[in-house]
């Protein structure tokens, strides 16, 4: 639930003048909300199978196509050529994880290593390692926990993410930038410059979610994840990230909630939470209550909102606040908006 939202193209319209910024920023059309049984029947001939060309065309061009359908065999496109292509994405420099592996070290034997591992994948005794616990300093002064996954877990969420991303970036709005292929914070940046100057945009909202990626619900994550996923073999990998796990000054610790950070994997699994949690929701309420233009931009747990009206800011940060405050124990999990002016006749709404 802590996570970003951003403002889908018929929010904030691209600038003309920039050709790639109005490639991300494109209109996204209205499309048909998951149902909420995600215990439905799988559709049939969507498993994408192995004597296709590229084989994650055809589950893209399946999920564009079904909006409800669930993918029941995704594994198989996590094959060797895409763990070798996965390890060589990884940083040569990167800090080793609990196993001590370091890129090179795993590289002098690099064919071996990856078909042992193709093979313990496939045959479901592959194991996922707890990450090390790291931690930097944030501008506030405050420590952020980072975790550093064994090089193995990396290759093979980097893998996984890769066949996950043909189903979600057909799914996630265009409002969402973070973490996402092709997007970048100056696309970002530049769709809320636009969507600022193109539409009535008189109050700006700027808020975050606290601890986002330590407190996901993990729960409610699967739930969002198996509206699209019916490979219970990906579900149950997923699954091993999530539990795995962390070591820090040499004692495990379980993870009950949150993503694990440090890999691959979590910047997705906090977009598909986030899709789910806000950036419908805000798309909804955008076309069902506001009275006048609205735009937003999300980047990970990072949200600008823009609006015509003050009374549908208050509004706005009023059911958000309590959107999120009914699924946190702990109470909302927004920190205090920050207010943002961007021009002299933009005002800003600043609430304690």
């Amino acid at each position: 639930m802590h996570e970003d939202g951003k403002s889908d193209g018929r929010v904030v319209p691209a600038k003309r003048a920039n050709k790639a910024a109005s490639a991300v920023a494109e209109p996204v059309e209205e499309r048909r909300p998951a149902k909420g049984n995600t215990g439905r029947p799988a559709h049939p001939g969507l498993s994408a199978g192995s004597g296709v060309t590229n084989g994650l065309v055809r589950v893209r061009n399946a999920a564009r196509r079904d909006k409800d359908a669930r993918f029941t065999a995704l594994l198989h496109h996590v094959d060797l050529p895409r763990l070798r292509v996965a390890y060589l994405a990884l940083s040569p420099k990167a800090a080793a994880g609990v196993d001590g592996v370091t890129w090179a070290a795993y590289g002098q034997d690099l064919e071996a290593n990856l078909q042992d591992l193709h093979r313990r994948l496939h045959a479901g005794s592959y194991r996922a390692r707890p990450s090390r616990r790291a931690y930097i300093p944030k501008a506030d002064g405050r420590m952020r926990p980072l975790g550093i996954a064994a090089l193995e877990d990396k290759v093979v969420q980097r893998a996984v993410v890769e066949v996950l991303n043909a189903i979600y970036e057909v799914d996630f709005l265009g409002f969402s930038y973070g973490f996402r292929p092709g997007r970048k914070p100056h696309d970002a940046l530049d769709a809320l410059a636009a969507g600022i100057y193109q539409k009535k945009v008189n109050w700006i909202l700027e808020a975050d979610i606290r601890s986002f990626f330590t407190e996901l619900d993990q729960a409610w994550l699967m739930k969002f994840l198996e509206h699209r996923i019916g490979d219970r073999r990906v579900l149950r990998l997923i699954q091993k990230w999530l539990k795995a796990g962390v070591i820090e000054g040499g004692e495990w610790s379980e993870t009950p909630e949150g993503t694990p950070q440090g890999g691959s994997a979590s910047p997705l699994l906090a977009n598909v939470y986030l899709h789910y949690v806000l950036d419908r929701w805000a798309r909804t309420w955008r076309n069902r209550h506001a009275r006048g233009d609205m735009i937003i931009v999300r980047w990970a747990d990072d949200f600008v909102v823009g609006f015509e009206h003050q009374g549908d800011a208050r509004q706005f940060l009023e059911d958000l606040r309590e959107r999120f405050a009914s699924s946190s124990s702990g109470g909302s999990p927004l920190r205090t908006g920050r207010s943002v002016g961007s021009a002299s006749r933009r005002r800003s709404i600043s609430w304690v």
